[in-house]
């Protein structure tokens, strides 16, 4: 991002966690947003928290694993809120469960809404972005790298989504689209409190969802002709 223009960034997962902490981030840079995330009313609240900051808000209540009509919906959306300059893919779920007994729809419901969701909206900011640059971040996670047991849906479409960041990457490189995998260890957020998820982890020493936006805004900032492609982000304590 550049200082001297106003930019607008199209924020994923914007109700919660580390995609609010992102957007408050954001706002503090003058970074105009959209946001969508599944819960209006923490929509509503978050565009509150932000009219203090001056930027322009636009949100829209989403359920981004709902596959079939998304593209047309995010289409409708950035032809109403005008042309996207930094995306921002933090919307995902955690699931917990060995692959042996996992059933076939819950496997689906992973990798749509944390892999082929995330596809779609790379390719509905596309457009905009391939005529006046841009950049995207996708939030991965250390379970893409290792093999935890119980965590293989996850850990399998976060390994899928650092793949395909790496190969749109190679493929809009030229177009001036820049694609960053953010992989952080555990973060303290609501996550952990999902039905799918059966984990006990302590919650004190993990990373909290301000210092992900933190290290988010540092990536986008370099100058578009560097590009912080992939980025490991661990609690100190080596939690996972």
């Amino acid at each position: 991002m550049t200082s001297d223009t106003r930019q607008q960034a199209l924020v994923t997962g914007a109700s919660s966690g580390i995609g609010r902490a992102t957007a408050m981030a954001l706002a503090q840079t003058g970074t105009d947003l959209v946001l969508v995330g599944r819960s209006l009313d923490k929509l509503e609240n978050l565009a509150q928290d932000l009219k203090t900051t001056g930027v322009k808000v636009h949100y829209r209540a989403l359920d981004l694993a709902d596959l079939a009509p998304l593209s047309s919906t995010l289409a409708a959306i950035i032809a109403d809120c005008g042309p996207i300059d930094l995306l921002i893919n933090s919307a995902g779920m955690g699931y917990t469960g060995s692959l042996a007994e996992m059933p076939l729809e819950e496997w689906q419901q992973v990798l749509n809404l944390n892999l082929t969701s995330v596809l779609l909206c790379m390719q509905a900011v596309l457009p905009g972005m391939r005529d006046r640059g841009g950049t995207i971040v996708n939030i991965a996670s250390v379970a893409a790298y290792n093999a935890f047991p119980d965590w293989g849906a996850y850990s399998v479409s976060k390994a899928g989504l650092v793949t395909l960041s790496r190969i749109f990457a190679a493929e809009e490189r030229s177009h001036g689209v820049r694609v960053i995998v953010i992989a952080p260890g555990s973060v303290n957020t609501p996550l952990w409190d999902a039905k799918t998820v059966q984990a006990d982890f302590p919650r004190s020493q993990m990373l909290s969802p301000e210092t992900v936006a933190q290290a988010i805004i540092s990536a986008v900032q370099i100058p578009a002709s560097a590009v912080v492609e992939e980025l490991k982000l661990m609690p100190s304590g080596g939690a996972f």
